[in-house]
């Protein structure tokens, strides 16, 4: 028999040990360790993901030119108004968010020659996005604003990732903006559109490469935004309004999502 342990390694030993120890302990007493044992395994294997996951760590601003993006960016990262102009470039900053944790914005150009761009080079860090429209313009951009936003949800990385999104929107101070709830209505409606014209586009050719599979909602019904199932969608109103304009700015509703979705 001592001959048998010499020839035992030292982790082999110790686990001879460790199993004649826990055949004399109470069997409640062996449960509650074991259930502990689960639980920090359970932590460190959710923290390793996380940290897999540790390239996604940004909030897409995105949007029409003229939405208000960068004067979004400008009072949320430094509490001031920024001159009205059209990005030609993104705009990167670290924001805290109200419950202290830092994430990174990028305001990416709404110009449509360089948005697509933009939105390539950054959307595998997406942990969320805020698409943001003009509320007070809407009315004549519907179109634009909707095929934009279809784009964005159906590209393959995007719908893959599935960000939280959030839909701002802006300008609610002025006068005749339309509001969250008229813009979601619109927005389906036009969203719908744009799906079936779509579709139709792809029933049409054998390129099978312009496709990238996904489709948004559910099929043989109107779309909603209910229905995507893979994203996380709210609407809220808000004023980022120019440093000139005398009020506050109301980017509260952007500064909550922020902490309690992101």
């Amino acid at each position: 028999m001592a001959a048998t342990r010499q020839k035992l390694s030292p982790f082999e030993m110790n686990l001879r040990m460790l199993k004649e120890e826990l055949s004399k302990q109470d069997p409640v007493i062996l449960s509650i360790v074991v259930a502990v044992a689960v639980v920090l395994l359970t932590i460190v294997i959710y923290k390793l993901v996380a940290r897999g996951k540790g390239g996604r760590n940004a909030v897409l601003l995105v949007g029409l030119s003229g939405s208000g993006k960068t004067l979004l960016f400008s009072r949320l990262l430094f509490n001031k108004g920024a001159s009205t102009f059209t990005s030609t470039k993104e705009n990167v900053g670290s924001y805290v968010t109200l419950n202290k944790k830092t994430i990174s914005v990028v305001d990416i150009p709404g110009n449509v020659r360089q948005r697509q761009q933009y939105l390539d080079q950054y959307q595998t860090q997406a942990r969320g996005l805020v698409f943001v429209i003009d509320s007070a313009t809407f009315q004549k951009e519907v179109k634009e604003v909707a095929e934009y936003l279809y784009n964005i949800l159906s590209d393959a990385i995007i719908y893959k990732m599935s960000p939280k999104l959030l839909v701002m929107c802006n300008k609610q101070d002025i006068t005749l903006s339309k509001s969250s709830n008229v813009i979601k209505t619109q927005l389906e409606k036009e969203i719908n559109t744009v799906r079936k014209t779509k579709a139709a586009a792809l029933g049409s050719t054998d390129d099978s490469s312009s496709s990238s599979g996904v489709f948004l909602g559910k099929k043989d019904k109107p779309f909603e935004f209910a229905h995507l199932s893979k994203f996380k969608v709210e609407f809220v109103e808000c004023s980022a309004k120019p440093e000139a304009d005398e009020e506050e700015p109301e980017i509260g509703p952007l500064q909550e999502w922020l902490a309690s979705r992101v």
